[in-house]
Protein backbone atom coordinates (compact mmCIF):
# COMPACT_ATOMS: atom_id res chain seq x y z
CA UNK A 1 0.00 0.00 0.00
CA UNK A 2 2.29 2.79 -1.27
CA UNK A 3 -0.50 5.30 -1.80
CA UNK A 4 -0.23 6.62 1.75
CA UNK A 5 -0.67 5.78 5.42
CA UNK A 6 -3.70 4.66 7.40
CA UNK A 7 -5.39 7.19 9.65
CA UNK A 8 -3.56 7.43 12.99
CA UNK A 9 -5.83 8.70 15.80
CA UNK A 10 -2.74 9.60 17.85
CA UNK A 11 -1.20 11.83 15.18
CA UNK A 12 -1.91 15.46 14.34
CA UNK A 13 -5.28 15.98 12.71
CA UNK A 14 -7.04 18.92 11.07
CA UNK A 15 -10.84 19.26 11.30
CA UNK A 16 -12.48 22.06 9.33
CA UNK A 17 -16.16 22.92 9.71
CA UNK A 18 -18.35 24.05 6.82
CA UNK A 19 -21.66 22.33 6.08
CA UNK A 20 -20.05 19.19 7.53
CA UNK A 21 -16.77 18.40 9.29
CA UNK A 22 -13.78 17.55 7.09
CA UNK A 23 -10.95 15.54 8.61
CA UNK A 24 -7.47 15.60 7.08
CA UNK A 25 -4.13 14.18 8.16
CA UNK A 26 -0.77 14.52 6.45
CA UNK A 27 0.02 11.41 4.43
CA UNK A 28 -3.21 9.59 5.31
CA UNK A 29 -5.33 7.98 2.58
CA UNK A 30 -8.69 9.67 2.13
CA UNK A 31 -11.76 8.50 0.21
CA UNK A 32 -13.47 11.46 -1.48
CA UNK A 33 -16.79 11.83 -3.28
CA UNK A 34 -17.73 14.80 -5.48
CA UNK A 35 -21.29 15.04 -6.84
CA UNK A 36 -22.97 17.21 -9.44
CA UNK A 37 -25.34 19.80 -8.01
CA UNK A 38 -28.40 18.16 -9.63
CA UNK A 39 -27.50 14.61 -8.57
CA UNK A 40 -29.77 14.60 -5.49
CA UNK A 41 -33.10 16.53 -5.60
CA UNK A 42 -33.95 18.97 -2.84
CA UNK A 43 -36.94 16.95 -1.65
CA UNK A 44 -34.70 13.89 -1.15
CA UNK A 45 -32.19 15.93 0.84
CA UNK A 46 -35.00 17.34 2.99
CA UNK A 47 -36.36 13.83 3.63
CA UNK A 48 -32.90 12.67 4.72
CA UNK A 49 -32.67 15.61 7.11
CA UNK A 50 -35.94 14.52 8.74
CA UNK A 51 -34.79 10.90 8.89
CA UNK A 52 -31.47 11.88 10.47
CA UNK A 53 -33.22 13.84 13.19
CA UNK A 54 -35.61 10.94 13.79
CA UNK A 55 -32.65 8.52 13.99
CA UNK A 56 -30.93 10.69 16.60
CA UNK A 57 -34.06 10.74 18.76
CA UNK A 58 -34.83 7.04 18.35
CA UNK A 59 -31.36 5.50 18.69
CA UNK A 60 -29.41 8.04 20.75
CA UNK A 61 -32.25 9.59 22.80
CA UNK A 62 -30.75 12.96 21.94
CA UNK A 63 -32.40 16.18 20.84
CA UNK A 64 -32.19 17.35 17.23
CA UNK A 65 -30.77 18.85 15.14
CA UNK A 66 -28.57 15.88 14.32
CA UNK A 67 -25.54 18.07 13.48
CA UNK A 68 -25.35 19.26 17.08
CA UNK A 69 -26.09 15.87 18.59
CA UNK A 70 -23.73 13.74 16.49
CA UNK A 71 -20.42 14.88 18.09
CA UNK A 72 -21.79 13.99 21.54
CA UNK A 73 -22.56 10.36 20.65
CA UNK A 74 -20.39 7.35 21.37
CA UNK A 75 -18.02 6.25 18.57
CA UNK A 76 -20.20 3.19 17.95
CA UNK A 77 -23.38 5.24 17.49
CA UNK A 78 -21.59 7.80 15.30
CA UNK A 79 -20.31 5.02 13.06
CA UNK A 80 -23.77 3.45 12.81
CA UNK A 81 -25.28 6.81 11.88
CA UNK A 82 -22.66 7.54 9.22
CA UNK A 83 -22.85 4.04 7.76
CA UNK A 84 -26.64 4.19 7.39
CA UNK A 85 -26.86 7.60 5.78
CA UNK A 86 -23.70 7.29 3.69
CA UNK A 87 -25.26 4.17 2.18
CA UNK A 88 -28.44 6.13 1.39
CA UNK A 89 -26.38 8.75 -0.42
CA UNK A 90 -24.25 6.29 -2.39
CA UNK A 91 -27.24 4.16 -3.41
CA UNK A 92 -29.13 7.22 -4.61
CA UNK A 93 -26.16 8.55 -6.60
CA UNK A 94 -26.03 5.24 -8.45
CA UNK A 95 -29.58 5.82 -9.74
CA UNK A 96 -27.92 8.47 -11.96
CA UNK A 97 -30.36 11.28 -11.26
CA UNK A 98 -29.93 14.63 -13.02
CA UNK A 99 -28.40 15.57 -16.36
CA UNK A 100 -25.53 13.08 -15.89
CA UNK A 101 -23.30 14.86 -18.40
CA UNK A 102 -20.20 13.04 -17.15
CA UNK A 103 -21.60 10.01 -18.98
CA UNK A 104 -19.99 11.62 -22.04
CA UNK A 105 -16.41 10.34 -22.42
CA UNK A 106 -15.02 13.75 -23.39
CA UNK A 107 -16.35 15.32 -20.16
CA UNK A 108 -15.30 12.38 -17.98
CA UNK A 109 -11.79 12.78 -19.42
CA UNK A 110 -11.71 16.44 -18.33
CA UNK A 111 -12.22 15.28 -14.75
CA UNK A 112 -9.76 12.37 -15.02
CA UNK A 113 -7.04 14.56 -16.55
CA UNK A 114 -7.50 17.13 -13.78
CA UNK A 115 -7.21 14.49 -11.05
CA UNK A 116 -3.98 13.17 -12.55
CA UNK A 117 -2.39 16.50 -13.48
CA UNK A 118 -0.46 17.06 -10.23
CA UNK A 119 -0.25 13.38 -9.25
CA UNK A 120 3.10 12.79 -7.58
CA UNK A 121 3.64 16.54 -7.05
CA UNK A 122 0.86 17.91 -4.85
CA UNK A 123 -0.66 14.54 -3.88
CA UNK A 124 -0.70 10.85 -4.67
CA UNK A 125 -3.75 9.77 -6.64
CA UNK A 126 -5.13 6.28 -6.08
CA UNK A 127 -8.06 4.52 -7.71
CA UNK A 128 -10.90 6.67 -9.01
CA UNK A 129 -14.09 6.39 -11.02
CA UNK A 130 -15.89 9.17 -12.89
CA UNK A 131 -19.59 8.28 -12.86
CA UNK A 132 -22.34 10.12 -14.79
CA UNK A 133 -23.14 12.46 -11.87
CA UNK A 134 -20.40 11.90 -9.27
CA UNK A 135 -16.77 10.97 -8.71
CA UNK A 136 -15.15 8.64 -6.17
CA UNK A 137 -11.41 8.71 -5.56
CA UNK A 138 -8.72 7.79 -3.06
CA UNK A 139 -5.67 9.99 -2.55
CA UNK A 140 -3.14 11.11 0.03
CA UNK A 141 -1.89 14.65 0.64
CA UNK A 142 1.43 15.85 2.01
CA UNK A 143 -0.03 18.29 4.53
CA UNK A 144 -3.20 18.64 6.58
CA UNK A 145 -4.22 21.83 4.77
CA UNK A 146 -3.59 20.75 1.20
CA UNK A 147 -6.64 18.48 0.80
CA UNK A 148 -9.18 21.29 1.01
CA UNK A 149 -7.22 23.59 -1.28
CA UNK A 150 -6.76 20.85 -3.87
CA UNK A 151 -10.43 19.85 -3.80
CA UNK A 152 -11.40 23.48 -4.38
CA UNK A 153 -8.98 23.61 -7.29
CA UNK A 154 -10.35 20.42 -8.88
CA UNK A 155 -13.95 21.55 -8.53
CA UNK A 156 -13.32 25.05 -9.87
CA UNK A 157 -11.17 24.00 -12.84
CA UNK A 158 -13.34 21.08 -13.97
CA UNK A 159 -16.56 23.10 -13.60
CA UNK A 160 -15.10 25.86 -15.76
CA UNK A 161 -13.99 23.40 -18.46
CA UNK A 162 -17.23 21.38 -18.43
CA UNK A 163 -19.43 24.49 -18.53
CA UNK A 164 -17.36 25.88 -21.41
CA UNK A 165 -17.79 22.63 -23.34
CA UNK A 166 -21.56 22.65 -22.71
CA UNK A 167 -21.96 26.36 -23.43
CA UNK A 168 -23.42 27.08 -20.01
CA UNK A 169 -22.58 29.00 -16.85
CA UNK A 170 -23.19 28.56 -13.15
CA UNK A 171 -22.55 26.03 -10.46
CA UNK A 172 -21.75 22.52 -11.66
CA UNK A 173 -20.66 20.67 -8.50
CA UNK A 174 -22.23 20.52 -5.08
CA UNK A 175 -19.77 22.69 -3.18
CA UNK A 176 -18.37 20.36 -0.51
CA UNK A 177 -17.07 16.85 -1.18
CA UNK A 178 -17.63 13.99 1.25
CA UNK A 179 -14.43 12.66 2.78
CA UNK A 180 -13.45 9.70 4.91
CA UNK A 181 -9.98 8.83 6.26
CA UNK A 182 -9.12 5.18 5.65
CA UNK A 183 -8.61 3.34 8.95
CA UNK A 184 -7.54 -0.22 8.12
CA UNK A 185 -6.08 -2.36 5.31
CA UNK A 186 -9.45 -4.12 5.08
CA UNK A 187 -11.26 -0.83 4.59
CA UNK A 188 -8.72 0.22 1.98
CA UNK A 189 -9.32 -2.95 -0.03
CA UNK A 190 -13.10 -2.63 0.41
CA UNK A 191 -13.03 0.93 -0.98
CA UNK A 192 -10.88 -0.13 -3.92
CA UNK A 193 -13.45 -2.80 -4.78
CA UNK A 194 -16.26 -0.28 -4.31
CA UNK A 195 -14.66 2.11 -6.79
CA UNK A 196 -13.91 -0.70 -9.25
CA UNK A 197 -17.45 -2.09 -9.14
CA UNK A 198 -19.36 1.22 -9.05
CA UNK A 199 -20.10 1.31 -12.77
CA UNK A 200 -21.40 -2.26 -12.83
CA UNK A 201 -23.46 -1.63 -9.68
CA UNK A 202 -25.17 1.29 -11.46
CA UNK A 203 -25.74 -0.95 -14.52
CA UNK A 204 -23.71 1.30 -16.82
CA UNK A 205 -22.07 0.37 -20.09
CA UNK A 206 -18.27 0.54 -20.20
CA UNK A 207 -18.28 3.80 -22.17
CA UNK A 208 -20.60 5.50 -19.65
CA UNK A 209 -18.03 5.80 -16.85
CA UNK A 210 -14.27 6.14 -16.53
CA UNK A 211 -12.35 3.91 -14.10
CA UNK A 212 -8.67 4.26 -13.23
CA UNK A 213 -6.85 1.64 -11.16
CA UNK A 214 -3.86 2.70 -9.08
CA UNK A 215 -0.73 0.63 -9.68
CA UNK A 216 2.02 1.21 -7.04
Amino acid sequence: MNLGELFDPRASLSISEHYRPHWSQAGAIVFLTFRAKDSIPRDVLQRWEREKNEWIVRHAHADPPWRNALPTLSPDLRNRFKKEFNRCREDFLDTCHGACVLRRPVLAKIVADSLLYFDGVRYRMGDFVVMPNHVHLMASFASEDSMGAQCDSWLHFTAMKINSHLGQKGKFWQQEPFDHLVRSPEQYQYLRRYIRDNGAKAKLQKDEFLYRRYEP
